[in-house]
């Protein structure tokens, strides 16, 4: 069995990484918004444009579009915008797991192949914290796969990069959740702050509160 998780939601707590640059930013500048409201704005962009994205836009690209879009919005120049992102993907490393995962997922690689299935570039997987933690042959992402979540096609892509196996993701975000079940994968919802369900989709037969608890819920499928 191949288990894929989620690198910006299940994995990574992406929210505290990003809005701490981010309120370096603008202490800098003084701006007036905290990071976690500059945090909000750039990412309700990004996965509004990932629902249109395709290749050959890349990752980067999306993102650069929607910190253009969330810096007009709140009066800052857009100008700024490739440095910010620059400084934002450079910082990538840095980025926290989740207390839960380091064990949660090695206890899990001991029993089955683990990988990524992310919107992210290439690159850009490699440089975080959680790219430790799994097999480098089974880093799924939108540049290799050629499809953004929550499109189906990038869910079908990567049961199609591991088969013959059985795919199992590990979801967290409302969005992700729903797209791996409306496309046929087997999906197990690691809750996480901030994060709830889709009321309008499909609900995961399994659901776990702690990646500690990721082991015994796989095995059990």
């Amino acid at each position: 069995m191949i288990v894929t998780f989620d690198l910006f939601s299940a994995l990574t707590d992406s929210r505290t990484g990003a809005a701490t640059v981010l309120a370096e930013l603008a202490a800098e500048r003084g701006w007036p918004q905290s990071g976690e409201e500059l945090y909000e704005r750039w990412d309700g962009h990004n996965k509004a444009l990932q629902r249109s994205a395709a290749p050959p836009a890349t990752f980067h690209d999306v993102s650069l579009a929607a910190v253009r879009r969330a810096w007009s919005e709140l009066d800052h120049d857009p100008a700024y915008a490739e440095r910010d992102l620059a400084r934002l993907e450079e910082s990538v490393g840095q980025w926290p797991l989740w207390p839960d995962v380091a064990a949660g997922v090695t206890a899990v690689a001991a029993q089955h192949r683990v990988g990524l299935l992310s919107n992210v570039d290439d690159d850009l997987a490699r440089r975080t914290q959680a790219y430790a933690l799994v097999d480098p042959e089974l880093v799924l992402t939108s540049q290799r796969l050629g499809a953004y979540k929550p499109s189906p096609a990038i869910y079908r892509a990567a049961a199609e990069a591991v088969a013959p196996g059985p795919l199992v993701h590990v979801a967290a975000s409302a969005r992700d959740v729903r797209g791996a079940l409306e496309a046929g994968l087997v999906t197990v919802r690691l809750v996480r702050p901030g994060h709830v369900v889709d009321e309008t989709g499909p609900r995961p037969s399994v659901e776990v509160t702690d990646a500690a608890t990721l082991a015994m819920a796989v095995a059990r499928i």
